[in-house]
């Protein structure tokens, strides 16, 4: 396949590299936005990019109102248009040339007013798009793809701007490619964390705290297996926990910058006529901690670790089950390190999060965003060197990256680390920042060996994210079927009838009990065939019935979770399975 670039020369790319799937899916929204033209001739354009397993297109429709309904005659227009075979057009022009050819559409003229370089356009048939590229060579190629939803979306993000509509597609390269994607577009439905969250008696959400979620004792279970291995690895790899206030006041925020950056986020309150603000970050906090005593540099590097608790004011549009909320906990670490330090330290980070990762099953890629074009604080100069550490560290390392340009956190340039789950969605969890620039700001030092002051580099660390959100990913991860170390109930005894075998299943609900397992013993009234399925629904990961067989041998018979295969095993046997499914947490 023939890809034009962004300098307009011409490569070849393998359908089967994901960057193909990107060309194609940005080359499907134009194709969109040439279809709305045709059917719609007053409409807007603003943004139309390709986006993981997708695209999307801003279009201000004016008066007129877009529906669900709509998409299918839409998709028909595409296809007309994309039957047709078009070439895909590269052409340069002036500012001035872009500005009078796009003066009818006021968010093109905005765009290309904020464009300093080079200005192309890409045109097919009688539609022309400002646009870098890549595309592919023809419309023709445009073949297996469905518009898939509609939603509003302020221009440029910003709520003060007007409402634009957006609509949502996917394309791929072959009828089979599309049909997977639909399928398992409707398996994560099924998997929704809103859903098993109520099902599985994880979560609730009130009308009383939008965006503060309640956990239910399932969910705390499930909740405390995580906290507890998260500790485990943080005593592992050396770290202290500590533990900061959750509102701190004015002055802090003030020299943190968070009081200039992130106020609107911030919820604030006033105590003995002082301004105060509960923590939307730890990292201040960390830092008092910090300067709590004298270092020396051989006490460097100070891995500190906190599950703090934290706030951030979030639009009610966008809050979403555990996925957007108001008050969560971060799993922080602030590491304070001599400048020698620092590639190893990352290095050792990056193990950390490799191991974190895998026991979840989850897949990842690495992203190293820079310093933002505007609203950054700290020197150019320490921006770069910040930067080209973190690059280093990754290619020391062995994994690789990608850079994404301007989105780095306002103090500092960073990892982001995007897991990939089974249902192939990619999730934004951890983060390394490298900050040179608040240790300078809250005169951090330490003592170096010929007895001066010098200041340490900062690293803030988060590998889960929000403790909150990681929940609500495994939950869809694993689709409520959590692995037996992490279940809420591990082992559902049954016995077939009460007044035979009820007792012997109290023996094994004990014995269990006291072993440390999460047990539970159904000796409802209820029909055995309603009670598996109940065990099903429940995801529990292994059933035991208890009858004859079981209480005259002194055994058990059980099933792990979806399957049918009953296994008869001596109590010994099964206890020893489980001991190690749960140790390894297979």
């Amino acid at each position: 396949m023939k890809v034009q670039q962004h300098d307009g020369s011409i490569v070849e790319m393998d359908k089967s590299a994901p960057e193909s799937l990107e060309v194609l899916n940005h080359s499907t929204s134009h194709l969109l936005a040439e279809a709305i033209q045709v059917m719609y001739p007053n409409a807007l354009f603003g943004f139309g990019p390709a986006i993981e397993e997708g695209f999307y297109y801003d279009i201000d429709f004016g008066d007129t109102v877009i529906t669900d309904e709509d998409l299918p005659k839409i998709e028909k227009k595409m296809k007309e248009l994309a039957s047709k075979d078009e070439k895909i057009i590269r052409k340069e022009l002036s500012k001035e040339e872009a500005l009078e050819f796009f003066k009818n559409d006021k968010y093109k003229v905005e765009l290309i007013n904020g464009i300093d370089e080079d200005i192309t356009t890409f045109t097919q048939g009688n539609f022309t798009d400002l646009c870098r590229g890549p595309h592919i060579m023809s419309t023709g190629q445009i073949k297996h793809f469905k518009l898939m939803s509609l939603a509003g979306a302020y221009w440029r993000g910003d709520s003060k701007n007007k409402q634009l509509t957006r609509i949502y597609g996917t394309s791929w390269w072959t009828q089979e490619d599309l049909d997977n994607h639909l399928k398992m577009i409707e398996e994560r439905k099924k998997r929704d964390h809103r859903l098993l969250g109520k099902q599985l008696g994880l979560f609730m959400i009130s009308d009383y705290g939008p965006g503060f979620p309640f956990w239910l004792p399932n969910g705390m279970v499930l909740r405390e297996q995580i906290e507890q291995y998260w500790k485990a690895q943080h005593r592992k790899f050396d770290y202290v926990l500590v533990k900061t206030p959750t509102m701190l006041s004015k002055e802090l925020w003030l020299i943190s910058g968070h009081w200039d950056h992130y106020k609107e986020n911030m919820y604030t309150t006033e105590i003995d006529e002082k301004e105060f603000a509960i923590k939307p970050m730890n990292c201040p906090g960390g830092i008092l901690v910090y300067k709590n005593e004298l270092h020396s540099y051989k006490d460097l590097p100070i891995r500190m670790a906190e599950l703090g608790h934290v706030h951030r004011h979030e639009a009610s549009g966008a809050l979403n089950g555990l996925f957007r909320v108001r008050a969560f906990t971060q799993d922080d670490a602030h590491i304070f390190c001599r400048e020698d330090q620092l590639v190893d330290e990352i290095k050792l980070l990056l193990q950390f999060y490799e191991e974190m990762y895998s026991v979840f099953g989850l897949d990842y890629y690495i992203v190293l965003s820079t310093r933002p074009e505007e609203g950054y604080i700290g020197d150019i100069k320490i921006w770069e060197k910040s930067e080209a550490i973190l690059k280093e560290a990754c290619e020391k390392s062995g994994h690789e990256f990608q850079i994404n340009p301007g989105d780095g956190a306002f103090y500092g340039p960073k990892l982001d680390f995007k897991l990939r789950d089974s249902m192939g969605r990619i999730w934004q969890c951890g983060t390394i920042q490298l900050d040179m620039n608040l240790p300078e700001r809250f005169d951090c030092f330490y003592i170096d060996s010929n007895g001066e002051k010098k200041r340490p580099i900062m690293l803030h660390r988060a590998c889960l994210g929000s403790i909150e959100r990681f929940i609500g990913i495994i939950i869809e991860h694993y689709g409520g079927a959590f692995p037996a170390w992490l279940a809420p109930v591990q082992i559902n005894i049954l016995p077939v009838n009460n007044e035979f075998h009820l007792e012997y299943s109290k023996e094994l609900y004990k014995k269990f009990k006291e072993h440390g397992y999460r047990v539970n013993l159904d000796d409802s009234n209820e029909k055995l065939g309603y009670r598996l399925r109940n065990s099903q629904i429940k995801k529990i990961p292994y059933t035991i019935v208890i009858g004859d067989n079981e209480k005259n041998n002194g055994s058990v018979t059980y099933r792990k979770f979806g399957s049918q295969e009953q296994i008869n095993a001596s109590i010994d046997e099964f206890m020893k399975l489980v001991d190690d499914v749960v140790a390894n947490k297979k």
